[in-house]
């Protein structure tokens, strides 16, 4: 992100908007589907909405400015409020990359429909990458990231419940590791994503 802040001052705009508000709407899924699930706390605390500040986390927008990748404010939810809990709290969590995958596949059909000519083409271009990336980054499943809760609700209850043990110790401390640019400028989760990436953007594309 900095090299392309660097390089193009517009272009690094352009690209930061599109994935704040992406970040925004995957947050906003989140919330929507806590509240169809009948628990009202992301609306009590005013996260019903898709303004982007309501959303932003400093810790993950920071990360977004420095590696490219980071996360949002997570979406707050009461387990006591869900049916199932467990379960509830993977469908939550699934939302969010569902919603970047929408985003990607209707940004798809504009492309391939010819809406709006060469401009609004390389404009949806840039966009199905970054709801691509946010998506399958928020799959990945290290604490806090989505992918943490929908592994948990898949393994057996004992491996659950030793799998969020360590995950409330550790994620945070793994997730940074994976994120932090050690080589050559590229951080550990730019190197294993960026393949699956491609190989999904192109089917979009």
């Amino acid at each position: 992100m900095l090299d392309l802040l660097a390089a193009s001052p517009l272009a690094f705009v352009i690209f930061l908007g599109g994935l704040l508000l992406s970040i925004a709407i995957h947050e906003f899924a989140h919330c929507f589907v806590t509240d169809r699930l009948g628990d009202p706390t992301p609306r009590i605390k005013g996260r019903l909405t898709l303004n982007p500040l309501a959303h932003l986390d400093p810790l993950g927008t920071l990360a977004i400015v420095l590696t490219g990748f980071g996360w949002g404010k997570p979406a707050p939810y009461d387990p006591y409020n869900l049916k199932e809990p467990v379960r509830d709290a993977a469908l939550i969590a699934a939302a969010g990359p569902a919603s970047n995958l929408l985003i990607a596949t209707l940004l798809s059909m504009i492309i391939k429909l010819g809406i709006g000519g060469e401009f609004v083409a390389l404009f949806s271009i840039q966009l199905i990458f970054i709801n691509v990336a946010l998506a399958l980054f928020n799959l990945i499943p290290i604490y806090p990231l989505d992918g943490s809760k929908i592994l948990r609700a898949l393994l057996p209850a004992q491996a659950s419940l030793e799998y969020e043990d360590v995950m409330e110790r550790y994620g945070t401390i793994i997730l940074m590791m994976l994120i932090f640019p050690w080589v050559g400028g590229r951080s550990a989760a730019s190197a294993l994503l960026s393949p699956i990436i491609d190989v999904v953007i192109q089917m979009f594309v």
